[in-house]
């Protein structure tokens, strides 16, 4: 069985989705974009993006080289201090289901990853939503 790693089209594929990602949040979701380190172009950094590509290739099936550049992801730990709540949550759901519009996600692995994406992103709320 493909894991969605290859079914995506291997690293160059998995790394271009990370690019869109952040590239549908600039344009789409500011408030997002800005709890992100920018370049001097205002521009979410090159590194912010290579990590996370490096994060989706190993959370995907692919080559661990995040965790052998920056060891364990532990996501919950480096999103402490990132305020997540259920808008913030689906700010970012909205950015990846971009992205995987752009490159052409489609069929079983689409569905498989909408979905593991909802639980990753519900599992790092660490705030309340505010009172309507």
């Amino acid at each position: 069985m493909e894991s969605p790693y290859q079914l995506l089209g291997g690293r160059e594929s998995v790394l271009a989705l990370a690019e869109v990602f952040y590239d549908a949040m600039e344009r789409d979701e500011p408030e997002l974009a800005a709890l992100h380190q920018t370049d001097e172009s205002g521009r979410i950094t090159s590194g912010t993006r290579e990590r996370f590509g490096l994060f989706l290739v190993g959370w995907l099936g692919g080559p661990q080289e995040y965790m052998a550049r920056h060891g364990h992801p532990r996501l919950r730990m480096r999103h402490r201090f990132v305020p997540v709540d259920s808008g913030m949550r689906d700010a970012w759901l909205r950015c990846m289901q971009a992205a995987m519009d752009t490159r052409g996600v489609r069929g079983p692995v689409r569905g498989f990853l909408d979905q593991r994406f909802a639980e990753v992103a519900d599992f790092l709320r660490n705030r309340p939503d505010a009172a309507s």
